[in-house]
């Protein structure tokens, strides 16, 4: 199935494109946002980092179905990648199923949670899953938050790296009906 765009309130959050890659390696190339993230990303972050992440990961994945990804843009502000979601229906490690970051200055304001919001819409009613896991590094509130805001359910603590040197991570789950609880909440 094509990775579908979607229009909310504030974003379109929609596939992403070569083109993308100066803004998110603008965005992205930030401590504050890398620290939280696995071993897997590597710091300092290179120069061609994103071009790369794009070109040789993301969109070859994309094109044989592996996974969904999608970049998020502000309606009202730069026309630019501002963040990043990506959902793979079968988790090939213990990192979970769906990943994200948004750049630091738009942090706190709601985005993350509404373009989420969107992506599990997809989720849930286009692609029928039924339940899937995340992770976030120990001490990340924000990323505890948006799980929370968006239907995850706290499972367990795991051993899993993270550039900040902390080797313990929270997993959650997000189930089809703790999704359909969320919006029947927003909904009221």
């Amino acid at each position: 199935m094509n990775t579908p765009a979607f229009e909310t309130q504030r974003l379109i959050v929609r596939p992403p494109v070569m083109e993308d890659a100066p803004s998110m390696q603008k965005h992205f190339n930030n401590w504050n946002i890398i620290q939280h993230l696995g071993t897997q990303v590597p710091w300092p972050y290179p120069d061609d980092g994103a071009e790369y992440f794009l070109r040789e990961n993301i969109l070859p994945r994309m094109a044989t179905g592996e996974c969904h990804a999608w970049v998020i843009v502000p309606k009202d502000g730069p026309d630019e990648a501002i963040g990043f979601i990506d959902f793979q229906e079968e988790a090939s490690d213990r990192h979970g199923n769906r990943g994200f970051w948004l750049s630091e200055e738009y942090h706190g304001k709601g985005f993350m949670t509404e373009a989420l919001m969107s992506v599990h819409e997809f989720v849930f009613g286009d692609l029928g899953v039924k339940r899937f896991t995340i992770c976030n590094v120990m001490g990340n509130e924000a990323s505890r938050r948006v799980k929370q805001k968006t239907g995850a359910v706290f499972l367990e603590e795991i051993d899993l790296p993270h550039n900040n040197g902390v080797n313990r991570a929270e997993m959650w789950e997000v189930t089809h009906e703790s999704w359909e609880n969320i919006k029947k909440k927003k909904a009221s």
